[in-house]
């Protein structure tokens, strides 16, 4: 009769870790903050815009540190591209809040500061969400939302 097998549970030998280790930058890392909120514009030419900001050092992304102005209407036209074009799930962008559109409201609707707050937080999901997928990282339609000053929406759908 032959003896059972134990597993082996001996722990794996690491390198112990340096302090360079444990407080230098990050191997890879994705950060984007969607920040600074601004309402511009007036009566029905009223909208908010948001300051779109990313950090990385990832080799797809030809540059390192970017700083955009993006609104509303250019997060939905990104989630659109992505449904359409890629293979990824795309998360829900905050809602539209149609309600909040009416005419005759006693408060500020849209434009309301908690409600900026609340669609920023939204915003700062989705695109982190979209960002960190590894699909999502080769759209063009990403790489031109995140770097590029003015979204060209008669680009040339692909891969990076």
């Amino acid at each position: 009769m032959s003896e059972p097998t134990v597993a082996d549970t001996r722990r794996l030998n690491s390198k112990p870790q340096d302090l360079t280790d444990a407080y230098g930058p990050p191997s890879n890392f994705l950060e984007i903050d969607v920040y600074d909120p601004q309402t511009v514009g007036v009566g029905r030419n009223r909208f908010t815009t948001y300051e779109v900001r990313m950090r990385t050092n990832l080799p797809i992304f030809k540059t390192k540190d970017t700083c955009v102005r993006r609104r509303y209407s250019d997060f939905e036209w990104l989630k659109n591209e992505l449904e359409r074009d890629s293979k990824i799930v795309v998360p829900p962008l905050p809602g539209k809040a149609l309600k909040r559109q009416l005419p005759f409201r006693g408060d500020e609707g849209i434009f309301e500061d908690s409600f900026i707050e609340e669609r920023r937080v939204g915003l700062e999901q989705f695109i982190n969400r979209i960002a960190g997928h590894p699909l999502a990282q080769n759209e063009r339609c990403l790489h031109m939302f995140l770097q590029d000053e003015s979204i060209d929406r008669n680009y040339i759908p692909g891969k990076v």
